[in-house]
């Protein structure tokens, strides 16, 4: 497994490039953003490890950058901003999972597992219908009524999971796990932003409402109220 690491500390970067090594992964290191994006666009890697406060280009843009042309590409980032608004930001611009530094090697070889695991197990050949909203998941589009409705990785990574289980009721564990890993804080409110940002794209101003609350359990997308 190739992974490239875009982190300006050389401590850290040394210090992750030498663990990971010795669990039997194959590393790569960028001290910039231009150079990470440089790299993540010429070669093929199976994670993108990215720091945050970069010279150059910080780590939100080099996500940015890569997400135009790479859409499958597993990114973690490691950062020290740690605020729900750092947190969303990240997501937003692409991003798939979030690690505060400092951390413990262990817990980033467990979100490194959890995001190859996901990965592996994603169907991406799958088209997902219910009502007049399309989910393509080779192609990663999504359309409503014919009309094509432009999404962030981690929104369209929401709406495949609530398609996926459509007509069932999933928790908000459930959810956090499938979209945002096993270590995701559930004690934050992210999930329910998220699926406020769906609801504007995919129910506003739609003449039947798909996505819904149920009080005390969940989330479901079903056509019916």
């Amino acid at each position: 497994m190739k992974i490239l690491l875009v982190e300006d500390e050389q401590k850290v970067s040394a210090f992750i490039k030498k663990g990971l090594e010795e669990q039997g992964y194959t590393i790569e290191v960028a001290y910039d953003g231009l150079m990470g994006i440089k790299l993540a666009l010429e070669y093929e890697y199976d994670l993108l490890l990215l720091d945050v406060i970069l010279p150059g280009r910080n780590g939100y843009e080099v996500c940015q950058e890569i997400r135009k042309y790479k859409i499958d590409l597993p990114i973690l980032m490691l950062t020290a901003l740690g605020t729900m608004q750092d947190k969303i930001k990240g997501f937003d611009t692409g991003a798939d999972d979030y690690l505060l530094k400092p951390f413990h090697f262990e817990e980033l070889l467990a979100r490194i597992k959890s995001l190859t695991r996901r990965r592996l197990l994603a169907p991406s050949f799958a088209v997902y219908k219910i009502a007049d909203l399309e989910l393509d998941c080779y192609r990663k589009t999504v359309k409503r009524d014919g009309k094509e409705i432009v999404l962030t990785s981690k929104e369209f990574t929401l709406l495949e999971v609530l398609m996926a289980n459509k007509g069932r009721v999933l928790s908000r564990a459930y959810i956090a796990e499938a979209v945002w890993g096993i270590d995701f804080n559930r004690g934050t409110n992210l999930i329910d932003v998220y699926i406020n940002y769906l609801r504007r794209k995919i129910d506003k101003g739609a003449p039947v409402q798909l996505i819904h609350t149920i009080i005390g359990m969940g989330y479901v997308i079903k056509e019916n109220g």
